[in-house]
């Protein structure tokens, strides 16, 4: 690992908790960064430890000298633009290299790459991550890995305990669409627990239990990310912060996904149309700002609230 050269590409808020973790705990001899916007990925590496990182002008100037090369990305069209470019780039040679995506993307998105990759004599692992920009930032994540073994082996000394408090490789066949698979299944899983607990938060306050009672029940039950996401809601946060934690339209590609994927498997998800029944909501009250926390508004409007718990 002293010679590995690292490469992180895509700058949303879980990349940038894993960036800092990864210039102040990996093994690499050097880290350089890349944002598709010059002044993002500068204005970001300024706030690191002096000499940890660089910043990239361009895809190809991050990749070439890079051993390793990580991504973050929003959605599959962003993955594809990326990928486009590095594979079309002019004296670029990518044979030796990993790839390792962290990005939410459709299995067959990751598969892709991964052949258009293979016939360059490169490697890629598909790594997507569980867990909200706090935990990125305390390098708390869990990581599912997908690809083959040699090349999560290469990763994991820039997961397990620097970005990851838990790495579940998906051994057993060599299939980076598994990697993403429980990403999307298991971001439905959330997604459809946040709705459900917006409905008991509803409810409460619509009965007369009250929505304060609620969240210290949730917060004594369930400790952690859901107990969070109540104090989000009766705090006023989901509706008064200026950026999303979990943007809304980036959780509607993520139920898309889910149902897509269900449907070739012959089912149907009623509990991800419900949920996106009222993420459609949020996108029409706060438009591309909206997080995923104010399906809770959503659900007050439904039942005769303001969308807003002024």
């Amino acid at each position: 690992m002293a010679n590995q050269h690292v490469a992180w590409i895509g700058l949303g808020n879980i990349g940038r908790g894993m960036v800092q973790n990864i210039a102040e705990k990996g093994p690499q001899s050097s880290l350089t960064v890349y944002n598709r916007t010059t002044s993002k990925a500068e204005s970001f590496v300024s706030t690191l430890p002096p000499n940890k990182a660089t910043v990239a002008s361009s895809l190809p100037e991050a990749v070439n000298p890079a051993t390793l090369i990580f991504t973050c990305v929003g959605d599959d069209p962003a993955l594809d633009q990326i990928f486009a470019a590095i594979l079309e780039a002019k004296d670029l040679d990518i044979s030796g290299k990993t790839f390792v995506d962290c990005s939410t993307v459709h299995p067959d998105t990751s598969r892709k790459t991964q052949a258009a990759l293979s016939q360059r004599g490169a490697a890629f692992v598909a790594c997507p991550v569980f867990g909200a920009p706090n935990m990125a930032v305390a390098g708390q994540l869990v990581v599912v890995p997908a690809g083959s073994a040699e090349a999560i082996e290469r990763a994991r000394p820039y997961l397990d305990g620097v970005t990851a408090r838990a790495t579940l490789p998906l051994t057993g066949n060599e299939d980076v669409g598994r990697a993403s698979l429980m990403k999307v299944l298991g971001n439905t899983f959330i997604l459809n627990m946040v709705e459900s607990l917006a409905e008991g938060v509803t409810a409460a306050e619509k009965t007369g239990l009250g929505a304060e009672m609620y969240e210290k029940w949730v917060a004594t039950m369930f400790p952690g990310a859901f107990a969070k996401y109540a104090e989000r809601m009766t705090s006023g946060d989901y509706h008064k912060r200026e950026e999303p934690l979990f943007a809304v339209d980036l959780a509607r590609k993520d139920l898309r996904h889910a149902s897509t994927l269900a449907s070739d498997g012959g089912m149907r998800l009623r509990s991800v149309e419900v949920t996106d029944g009222y993420l459609q909501e949020v996108k029409k009250e706060k438009g591309e700002k909206g997080d995923v926390a104010a399906v809770y508004g959503a659900i007050r409007k439904e039942a005769g609230l303001p969308f807003a718990n002024n």
